[in-house]
């Protein structure tokens, strides 16, 4: 929800940027993984009633995993989004770093939607045809809440471009583009719970009520901030603007004597 900065071009920098990045690339394929493992093993009579485990097509683990791990690291954009501007953990965070964290996690999500929604034309559990999977509200399951996913995707993906035409539409119109990321948090979200068949598991449960629930707050943290900012920046230009007509008429004195 902020113009971008570049990174500083230390050599140590780059090489603490590039291992974070890393590091973030193995714990979200270790996320993936374990979704995967988790919604798999059924063997387990335990297991299988806490995540609705049945003998199902192999593709549908990998979409129901892929879609869990979209969502996941969608969520963990849009914190990352929200904290940037109220500065919630400054000056903890490396501001250069948090800019570009925020758009590599951005990509990296869309890149499991991707995967969730490829995956999709494969499966036999729950087969889509192209034309639904990119055409809101047309399928045949729960299309409302399939289409308010694809909805949802679609305003993400034009808020990720907008990182690499920021140039182009100046700081206002991208600030005023990524306030869209809300609604598509919003109905990805809506879509997890109404749309997804793990919505009813505590798994899933816990998971969309913990993470909304952040989401709600840093919003309302970032919008109370704001308004304060704003209101603290207008105090500051009128007690300049009457520190100047202080000044001005001294000097308007001073010349008459």
């Amino acid at each position: 929800m902020n113009t971008h900065t570049s990174l500083d071009k230390n050599p140590n920098n780059d090489i603490r940027t590039a291992w974070k990045f890393i590091s973030l690339l193995g714990l979200v394929g270790a996320f993936f993984i374990i979704s995967i493992l988790m919604l798999w093993a059924g063997r387990i009579s335990t297991v299988r009633s806490l995540f609705a485990i049945d003998s199902v097509q192999a593709w549908w683990y990998v979409t129901r995993a892929a879609g869990l791990t979209s969502y996941f690291l969608l969520w963990l954009s849009m914190v990352w989004g929200l904290v940037i501007p109220s500065k919630f953990f400054h000056p903890a965070l490396e501001t250069t770093f948090s800019y570009d964290f925020h758009e590599f996690l951005s990509l990296l999500g869309l890149g499991f939607v991707a995967l969730h929604v490829i995956v999709l034309l494969f499966d036999q559990f729950l087969p889509f045809n192209l034309l639904q999977i990119f055409i809101p509200f047309i399928d045949s399951y729960r299309p409302f809440w399939v289409g308010l996913g694809i909805m949802g995707f679609y305003v993400l993906l034009i808020v990720t471009v907008t990182f690499y035409i920021r140039k182009f539409i100046g700081a206002q119109a991208f600030r005023s583009i990524h306030v869209l990321s809300l609604l598509g948090y919003l109905a990805a979200t809506l879509h997890g719970l109404f749309a997804g068949t793990d919505s009813a598991l505590p798994f899933t449960k816990i998971l969309y009520a913990v993470t909304s629930l952040i989401v709600i707050f840093l919003t309302v943290y970032w919008v109370v901030v704001g308004t304060i900012t704003k209101r603290e920046l207008a105090e500051a230009k009128l007690r300049a603007a009457r520190e100047k007509a202080k000044t001005v008429a001294a000097r308007r004195k001073l010349a008459r004597r």
